[in-house]
């Protein structure tokens, strides 16, 4: 883990951020190239991912805040502005980016699904550069594990001070490490890269079908997240039996069959 890369005086560049923005920056590359690919107009591309950026960035930081105001911002309240040392939910970014969708759907109208199907076709890209972010900072982890794929996080670090806040404690706050937990951010990152070469080959000969792309996305996400969850040991809140992002990848995994059975039905796209 190297939450910090390096500093120079005051400026200091961190492992999270810079996921960030690397994740941004190739998806951003790869949705100009699916739009040359496929014929389309790319000249409002930039300033609709930009938004979206911005958007969910806001979104995913809002709710990370409100699941976890007490334990970790009650006390700092503006430690909320430090999103370079991580603490985004995936979920509520997508929300939030969803609302800017719609209403840019709107404003220029356009088809929802046309900007969804090519959005959600790199989105997976940009998820895996940001969850390999957060295991670098060390949030987003694993259960207690002996497996021989355990990692300890350094003194410090969430996993250590959630081992060593517990009652009674797992660890002496002398340890050095962690115990060894699930690298669960790694194996998200993994999956969503492969969700992205799919969906990324997919994409032009797909994207006639209104709803195709959107509707394997969320599908696909839903049950990845969905099984995920049962691995993760950071404090979670629960909604009944499961966790939020539990609850919520079954609302998405039914959208997700909505798409696709709209995009079954529905009448292709114009060809570019």
């Amino acid at each position: 883990m190297h939450s910090e890369l390096f500093q120079i005086g005051p400026l200091t560049l961190r492992a999270y951020g810079l996921c960030m923005a690397l994740g941004f920056l190739f998806g951003w590359q790869a949705a100009a190239w699916l739009c040359r690919k496929t014929g389309q107009d790319a000249d409002r591309l930039t300033s609709l991912l930009t938004w979206l950026m911005l958007s969910a960035v806001f979104g995913a930081r809002t709710a990370y805040v409100l699941e976890h105001w007490h334990a970790e911002f009650a006390a700092s309240p503006w430690s909320i502005l430090r999103v370079d040392q991580g603490g985004l939910m995936f979920y509520g970014g997508l929300i939030a980016a969803a609302l800017v969708l719609v209403l840019y759907a709107r404003t220029y109208r356009q088809h929802l699904f046309e900007i969804t199907d090519l959005v959600l076709a790199v989105v997976p890209l940009g998820h895996a550069f940001g969850r390999v972010g957060c295991f670098m900072h060390g949030c987003c982890y694993g259960k207690l594990t002996h497996a021989c794929i355990g990692v300890a996080f350094p003194k410090e670090s969430p996993a250590w001070w959630e081992q060593a806040s517990a009652v009674p404690p797992l660890i002496a706050k002398t340890a050095e490490q962690s115990l060894p937990v699930i690298p669960t951010q790694l194996i998200e990152a993994g999956a969503n890269a492969l969700l992205f070469a799919v969906l990324f080959a997919l994409y032009p000969k797909r994207h006639q079908r209104r709803g195709f792309i959107t509707g394997c996305y969320l599908i696909s996400y839903a049950l990845l997240r969905f099984v995920i969850e049962f691995l993760r040991g950071d404090p979670r809140l629960a909604v009944g039996p499961f966790s939020i992002s539990q609850t919520i990848s079954l609302g998405l995994l039914s959208l997700g069959l909505f798409c696709l059975a709209y995009a079954r039905r529905g009448a292709a796209a114009p060809a570019a």
